[in-house]
């Protein structure tokens, strides 16, 4: 959970707020504008009413009292169009803030480094992104702009009071001491008991999202039950804070009803006998009925709004403790060369995910513009670490990586990125459009373009079949197709970008062998004339490898061809002669 601050009202956090209110000023002023209207209608009508009484109905005037009930009416439909405005305006302020800082913080999500999502469950960024950012529209419909205008309505009734009967006034205020004492334990402790909620709204989201990502290895492995009432006892903690804070309430309203009560029975008393000293007229006391229950009203609320202010607040401080993580890529290059060649060249690397725990130690390598590196090795050998560097998913401790002579944290990281595809044994694939999956969005890339891209992997046939073609929506992770299918595209993808550095980090892993064959002619083609860089657990992809890495706990223990290494009679020719006595094949001596 965030910390929270102590203060009342953070100002720096308020002053970061409004930082994005500034586009929509004119919105905030009418608001501004509208509350005071609202605080200066709210006492017209009690006195319209007290002048009702005393003058026109003691009287019997009839003409007089048509005429003020006309007013009374017309000040109604006033209070009413203000209020209808009040309302619209303060809405549309909070969801266009929270608009342009959902925007912020996705864009800012977008950019942190993987390490980052390494150690944070993905349901906590759902919940910052989504349920905290709506507490802090909140702040502008039902918080800081709605405690304003309660206020200037309390102090404008109270200043009519006091110039109607001042010492009726003191005496229908006795109970006020009481009402400020128990407004203020509630907010307090509805103050702790929405900061659980918002806790508990976080765990479950964490949660859910979890499970139902990786639904399928809890049925194989017939979890259901166990995950249950782990869900059960997270969904009672999630319950229990939102009683909690019902309890409060439950509590605070009937006390301020009976200081209420009490505020109106000190006005029976005085006003009956003010009555019949004849000090005032009956026009005073019903008047003085209606200020206290509008008097009550906004103060009663004053205390849950302010903790909709405090919990719009708590957001803020979550969403900004986003906004401030500082675990970017640095994107300070600058080259933009126009001729990429993708000559790849580790010098003395040392990579490590956690503190000085190596997963990569003192790497050197070179590959030359077109050739082919494959890497092998046991899991955990630093195969993926080795790409994800490449990349700048991560970045390195010690050594330097370059591309045709450049440092890769001199290029504009958007630019490195753009020429270098990397197809993963895991696809993934997004809930859009077989067309929309391989292209990402991108309108440059023509619908003749997928379907060259498609005909080279030989994957046309397959998709003309399917509903719609390329505009078929593959659902969610792509769970309408099979693995196959996912796979091969993936490899469409990585053809239509056209990159000069391509990497498969196990492309072909999880492809039945009918696939395999299919896409293998497609890897070659797609390989001509590129730097590629292929890890594979199957020697009999890499068998045509320029070079072969062999990886053992971070470091190099063999280099060279497959003829070379095979000669050697080390790691590899140990791996490759088990791989493939397993498979039943009788490898070329």
């Amino acid at each position: 959970m965030a910390k929270v601050s102590g203060k009342a009202v953070d100002i720096s956090l308020l002053k970061r707020i409004f930082h994005y209110v500034k586009p929509y000023r004119k919105i905030f002023v009418w608001s501004i504008l509208l509350t005071v209207i609202l605080a200066g209608l709210a006492p017209i009508r009690p006195w319209l009413i007290q002048l009702t009484l005393d003058k026109y109905i003691v009287e019997s005037n009839g003409a007089g009292l048509l005429n003020m009930t006309l007013i009374m009416i017309s000040v109604l439909l006033v209070q009413t169009l203000v209020q209808y405005f009040h309302t619209f305006y303060t809405n549309i302020l909070g969801q266009s803030v929270i608009k342009d800082l959902r925007i912020s913080v996705f864009n800012h999500i977008t950019s942190l480094r993987l390490k980052y999502f390494d150690r944070t469950p993905i349901g906590q960024l759902i919940t910052r992104t989504v349920s905290d950012l709506e507490t802090i529209a909140d702040i502008f419909s039902e918080g800081l702009i709605v405690i304003i205008g309660d206020i200037l309505q309390v102090v404008a009734i109270i200043a009519v009071m006091l110039y109607t009967d001042w010492e009726l006034t003191l005496v229908v205020l006795i109970p006020m001491p009481f009402l400020i004492v128990a407004s203020y334990v509630f907010k307090e402790a509805i103050k702790s008991a929405f900061q659980e909620v918002r806790t508990q709204v976080s765990n479950l989201n964490t949660f859910l999202q979890e499970h139902i990502t990786g639904i399928k290895i809890i049925q194989y492995f017939a979890r259901e039950n166990q995950e249950i009432r782990k869900f059960k006892r997270i969904n009672a903690k999630h319950r229990d804070a939102h009683i909690r804070s019902n309890w409060y309430y439950s509590i605070f309203f009937p006390v301020v009803e009976i200081i209420s009560a009490m505020s109106l029975g000190l006005l029976v008393w005085w006003g009956s006998e003010s009555i019949l000293a004849d000090r005032i007229t009956p026009g005073v006391v019903v008047s003085f009925i209606m200020f206290i229950n509008m008097l009550f009203r906004p103060i009663r609320e004053l205390a849950d709004k302010f903790n909709t202010l405090q919990m719009g607040m708590v957001g803020a401080e979550r969403i900004f403790s986003v906004l401030d993580t500082q675990e970017r890529t640095e994107d300070k290059g600058k080259q933009r060369p126009e001729n990429l060649k993708g000559d790849i060249e580790f010098k003395n690397v040392w990579f490590a995910y956690n503190d000085e725990n190596w997963v990569l130690r003192d790497i050197s390598f070179h590959v030359k513009p077109g050739e082919t590196l494959a890497l092998v090795g046991a899991t955990g050998a630093g195969k993926s670490s080795t790409i994800n560097i490449l990349n700048r998913f991560y970045e390195i401790n010690r050594g330097s990586v370059k591309i045709d002579g450049i440092d890769i944290q001199d290029f504009e990281l958007s630019y490195l990125r753009s020429h270098i595809a990397t197809v993963l044994q895991d696809v993934f694939l997004f809930s859009d459009t077989i067309a929309n999956n391989i292209n990402l969005n991108n309108k440059k890339i023509t619908r003749e373009q997928l379907t060259a891209a498609a005909r080279e992997v030989g994957a046309e046939e397959f998709i003309r079949r399917l509903p719609g073609g390329f505009d078929y929506d593959v659902m969610e992770r792509g769970a309408t197709l099979s693995v196959g299918q996912a796979q091969l595209i993936s490899f469409i993808r990585a053809m239509v970008y056209n990159p000069k550095i391509l990497v498969l980090d196990e492309a072909t892993a999880s492809v039945d062998t009918e696939t395999e064959e299919l896409i293998q002619n497609a890897i070659t083609k797609l390989m001509e004339g590129r730097t590629s860089i292929v890890i594979a657990h199957r020697l009999s992809t890499i068998q045509n490898a320029d070079r072969i890495i062999v990886l053992d706990h971070g470091e190099i223990k063999e280099m060279g061809s497959h003829q070379q290494l095979l000669k050697i009679d080390g790691y590899y020719k140990r791996l490759y002669d088990l791989q493939f006595n397993s498979e039943g094949i009788a490898r070329e001596e």
